[in-house]
């Protein structure tokens, strides 16, 4: 039962996460109708579009990661009673699965991105082209940071889980 409970705050903590993609989502947009509405320079009116579409990005993954969580925090406990070892079985090939990814998306593909982009801000003269860098390089870098706090999380919660797998098998 401890497991569930486990497994109940992951999930509450996930759909933390959540909002605050959503809230950064949020802060891109708000940016974007400042450069649209204040914006006076090319470079300020560059930043329009660029970080709208991260904004409504990280919108989109925000709302997507939190009805997903929602719904999961909602069949755990029938799925944990239902049956218990395959649970925790399933809950552990997805922690893996999930931590894997992690590995090599966000903390080997992202960094490339955001060095790519800083590379290209350097030998790209155009304002829309270097706000378009910029705006990667800042939404990679939030992408990372949540990320990286939802790979901490997953990998405590599979360490729960592989004890209580443990415990469950002697």
């Amino acid at each position: 039962m401890e497991i569930l409970k486990a497994a109940n705050v992951w999930a509450k903590d996930e759909l933390i996460s959540a909002i605050f993609f959503i809230l950064f989502g949020v802060i891109f947009i708000a940016a974007s109708i400042g450069f649209w509405q204040l914006g006076k320079t090319d470079v300020a009116k560059a930043f329009i579009y660029p970080g709208l579409v991260a904004g409504i990005l990280l919108l989109g993954a925000g709302l997507g990661f939190y009805f997903s969580n929602k719904t999961r925090l909602s069949n755990f406990e029938t799925e944990y009673k239902t049956d218990s070892s395959a649970f925790i079985k399933s809950e552990i090939a997805r922690a893996e699965k999930t931590i894997g990814e992690y590995q090599n998306v966000a903390f080997k593909v992202f960094p490339c991105i955001i060095a790519v982009a800083a590379l290209l801000i350097v030998f790209v003269d155009r304002p829309i082209w270097r706000a378009i860098f910029i705006t990667i390089i800042c939404f990679m870098v939030v992408l990372l940071i949540l990320d990286g706090n939802a790979n901490a999380r997953m990998k405590v919660y599979h360490e729960q889980l592989v004890t209580e797998k443990t415990r469950l098998d002697k």
